[in-house]
């Protein structure tokens, strides 16, 4: 079976050395001012709002690639979404798709944003109402302005990177007697609790902002809360920026089967939810405060690869979504599933995908990587649904029976795909770069 489909997009070779580094931070507030529909569980409306929610934006500039992380305060949306807002930016302002990430907090106490695709096939159930289009078009605008100040505001620039570790979260998928999975806790399975850190800073040494990647669900407030959070990430990012004096992009990692340790309470006060705090936002400020290797030579490489796997039989699938599907010539439905690469210097290589992913598939990745400093950006430009491993397929339960469009094969695709990526293309275009320049200089 032919399961990669394709390579490409293996963008801005940095064959002129010395340019300089230049980053901009932009925090812009999506707070709704009146009540709207929140997505993650049953179909509700907030009644008021607890802690504001953001789009946190990240330039990065290396003379030769300009690329742009954002990193929002809301559970999820359609990659279609992610279409449209990157065709904006490129008709505006002329950035390729490629180089922009649009990432989420998964936080479920956010409103809805754009056509429910997925997740209308899945939990149609509740989405019978209409989405509110006038949200929707303040939060676009309010993206696509942000890029363009960030853009304007790039200044020199250090860039710095770490690990940490917290015990914030657990594995959630909880095993009964009869070998049914069910959501709960089990603090026996598979879980990652690295903290991956970037750090960056103005040419003075003042801090300019901070890029925190973990898996969490952001689920501590459950069904029957009614107010508008960022849940566990939003409530870190804020403690820490109070902190360190610059905004903080929480980036969600592979958190398909893990949960906070306090989960889907009532209310902020039941749930613990300032703990997080200390058991997540104390373990970011250690961690930052163990970087002291600030780089202002920094090249960034861009790339892409699309893995062509089998569309779980019998689903249905989103008029919105039909650039993400084919049929093979056996007649097979099938997942267009994009992937995305960032390769920051010889040490940092980030990949990205529109998922919730089992933990144990970015372990993986990271463990076979020969890149120190791997990262799994989660919930990255829309939102195809759950990607359990094999294993997790006899338990059952509810991301394999529900809310996957894949098969029991898709982890292992996706994995060696990434991994042959990251150690060809990626470890290659250093390589390929210098004979390129041999060449020209012969």
């Amino acid at each position: 079976m032919l399961w990669l489909l394709f390579v490409l997009c293996s963008l801005s070779s940095n064959s002129v050395s010395g340019a300089e580094f230049r980053a901009a931070v932009v925090k812009i507030d999506i707070t709704p001012d009146d009540f709207q529909n929140l997505l993650g569980y049953g179909a509700r409306k907030s009644t008021g709002v607890h802690d504001r929610i953001f789009h946190k934006i990240v330039a990065l500039d290396d003379g030769s690639t300009q690329f742009f992380l954002i990193s929002s305060d809301i559970c999820l949306f359609s990659p279609s979404e992610y279409d449209r807002v990157v065709a904006q930016l490129k008709k505006q302002m002329g950035i390729k798709p490629v180089n922009v990430w649009w990432t989420v907090t998964h936080t479920h106490s956010a409103p809805e944003i754009g056509p429910p695709g997925m997740y209308g096939i899945y939990l149609g159930d509740r989405v019978q109402h209409v989405v509110d289009a006038k949200y929707t078009a303040m939060a676009e605008q309010k993206l696509i302005d942000g890029v363009r100040e960030a853009r304007q505001k790039l200044a020199p620039a250090r860039l710095g990177v770490g690990w940490g570790f917290s015990q914030a979260n657990i594995n959630r998928r909880a095993i009964d007697v009869e070998g049914k999975a069910s959501l709960g806790l089990n603090p026996d399975g598979p879980v990652d609790r690295r903290i991956g850190l970037l750090r960056l800073e103005k040419a003075d040494g003042s801090p300019l902002a901070l890029i925190a990647n973990y898996p969490i669900h952001g689920t501590v407030l459950g069904g029957t809360s009614l107010v508008i959070s960022g849940d566990a990430p939003g409530i870190v990012s804020e403690y820490v920026e109070q902190k360190v004096g610059a905004p903080v992009l929480f980036i969600n990692g592979a958190a398909g089967n893990l949960a906070p340790i306090y989960s889907v309470y009532p209310s902020p006060q039941a749930g613990h939810l300032s703990q997080f705090k200390v058991l997540l936002g104390n373990r970011i400020l250690e961690a930052n405060q163990k970087i002291t290797n600030m780089n202002d030579e920094v090249k960034l490489r861009a790339g892409a690869l699309t893995v062509e796997t089998p569309r779980k039989p019998g689903l249905g699938w989103p008029s919105d979504l039909g650039s993400y599907t084919n049929t093979n010539k056996e007649g097979t439905n099938m997942v267009l599933l994009p992937i995305r690469f960032l390769k920051i210097n010889e040490e940092v290589a980030i990949w990205s995908a529109p998922l919730e992913l089992f933990c144990e598939v970015s372990n993986e990745v990271r463990d076979r990587s020969s890149f120190p400093y791997t990262f799994y950006f989660g919930y990255s430009n829309g939102w195809l649904g759950y990607l359990p491993t094999e294993a997790e397929w006899e338990y059952g339960g509810y991301e394999v029976e529900r809310v996957s469009p894949f098969t029991p094969q898709a982890a292992k695709q996706l994995t060696e795909s990434v991994v042959n990526y990251m150690q060809g293309e990626m470890r290659d275009q250093k390589s390929n770069r210098f004979r390129i320049l041999k060449r020209k200089k012969n």
